[in-house]
């Protein structure tokens, strides 16, 4: 079947869409050796389809992982410092994959790897507002205050912030978990918020993403999402699943 090629490299994880756009402009692009440009539409099951001269690998399967990702391991493919990468816990997956967004080393919980670029293009861009749940073990002198300045907008380093909304789980007195929900995946996010209202982050847990949930999956393990759970991502993405 015929796709644009915008929609074709963004699948492959090459790039976004609107970056697509500026290599076929470029005629960095081609189709059967020749080069083409924004609009072109190729059939990846009939078309040599080729960026900077390297020929992008035939449409395969589609992996789709869910990983508990426990506290010390990078959200990279490879890690210059020796550390262990997420994908270090999918040591079975024989398919080219990468994860969808980021949780920085000391931050754990869900995690989303896959192979489907539009899917990871539309889940990080912001203006699909894909919700994302954490747990938030904090400390800070007055619990309170800092709950009602994280339902305001704050403003931080690379510009004002929300949280969609902030539960009190649990408060102790100078030490309290809360659970935050964000639509955004801006770096450090949660912990930028929190520390803008004057918490300090002991520990952070995403147990949610685009309606998915860690459930009783252990740290450090991982599991193939279920046909339903494809699908429930596809619709917080707001893109109609391709089959």
């Amino acid at each position: 079947m015929e796709e644009r090629l915008q929609k074709i490299l963004s699948a492959h994880g090459i790039a976004s869409r609107r970056e697509a756009e500026a290599m076929l402009e470029a005629g960095r692009v081609t189709v059967n050796g020749k080069v083409v440009g924004v609009g072109t539409k190729a059939d990846e099951e009939r078309d040599l389809i080729a960026v900077d001269g390297k020929a992008l690998a035939g449409p395969g399967q589609r992996i789709y992982l869910l990983l508990n990702k426990p506290r010390g391991c990078v959200c990279t493919r490879k890690d210059e410092k020796g550390r262990k990468t997420v994908l270090d816990y999918v040591p079975n997956c024989t398919e080219r994959i990468w994860p969808v967004g980021r949780l920085d080393a000391n931050s754990e919980g869900l995690l989303l790897l896959t192979n489907d670029g539009e899917l990871t293009n539309a889940l990080t861009h912001p203006s699909h507002e894909v919700e994302k749940i954490y747990t938030v073990r904090v400390e800070g002198e007055d619990i309170a205050a800092a709950v009602e300045k994280l339902g305001d907008t704050l403003t931080l380093e690379d510009g004002p912030a929300k949280a969609k909304r902030v539960r009190l789980v649990r408060d102790d007195g100078g030490r309290a978990i809360l659970e935050v929900t964000v639509t955004e995946g801006r770096k450090h996010l949660v912990r930028n918020l929190c520390a803008a209202a004057g918490l300090d982050v002991k520990r952070l847990i995403r147990l949610s993403e685009g309606g998915l949930s860690l459930g009783d999956l252990r740290t450090g393990c991982s599991r193939e999402l279920t046909d339903k759970e494809v699908r429930t991502l596809y619709r917080a993405a707001g893109l109609k699943q391709r089959t």
